[in-house]
């Protein structure tokens, strides 16, 4: 099947891409933990289920979690892959970046990945490549807290831009900046609350949070 029978809405604005927001932890460890006895994902074939195919890059994967999520190329929501199905299918984890083909399942939140058809590592960035876990950008902010629109971010790249509005210099935020204020991914167009000051790279993003229920919003 071709990824245009795999249809559904763009993720939202949330912070933690749409996929990470359907399922709550508790799903997800169940989900997880469910042997071959009672997962449908452990049938013999794909016969008692409707499988669509898809292509799409490895968004994060943790494998002590036993969980990450895949971005469809064609940009839909998140998909949901276990490491039971990666293993089932010979491979021990994936790494950010890689991509790859996969069948997927309707459930009742979102789609998962049912089998892995390929994964191509060459374009995945392995632990050693990874940012650092500390930066030593500090960022002294000089705005109050800020209504912002994200232009672009790359979360391979580790950076990305805001706006607050035409007229105005972008301003730059870096990924251990979403980090330290436990966001995990930016989408273009998302509205989010940023505190920004002076540095090496022009305006930058001391302090960033979702829009939705945060307090104190600057009225300019």
């Amino acid at each position: 099947m071709g990824s245009d029978a795999f249809e559904s809405k763009k993720a939202g604005g949330s912070p933690g891409g749409a996929g990470s927001d359907r399922f709550a932890p508790s799903e997800l460890s169940s989900a997880v933990e469910r042997n071959s006895a009672t997962d449908p994902f452990a049938a013999a074939d794909g016969a008692a289920v409707n499988l669509v195919e898809i292509s799409g890059v490895i968004k994060w994967f943790d494998a002590s979690k036993g969980y990450g999520f895949i971005v469809p190329d064609n940009g839909a929501a998140d998909v949901l892959l276990h490491v039971t199905v990666l293993r089932r299918d010979g491979y021990q984890t994936a790494y950010e970046g890689a991509r790859l083909v996969v069948e997927c399942v309707q459930r009742q939140k979102g789609y998962q990945a049912f089998r892995v058809v390929s994964m191509d590592e060459s374009t995945a960035i392995h632990p050693a490549q990874m940012l650092p876990a500390r930066t030593h950008v500090s960022v002294t902010p000089t705005s109050g807290l800020e209504r912002a629109q994200v232009k672009w971010f790359n979360r391979l790249r580790g950076f990305g831009f805001l706006t607050c509005g035409e007229g105005t210099p972008d301003i730059f935020v870096h990924m251990e900046t979403l980090r330290r204020y436990g966001m995990t991914e930016l989408r273009p167009g998302q509205y989010v609350l940023v505190r920004f000051g002076p540095g090496s790279k022009g305006m930058m993003a001391a302090e960033i949070q979702p829009e939705t229920g945060a307090p104190g919003l600057s009225s300019h």
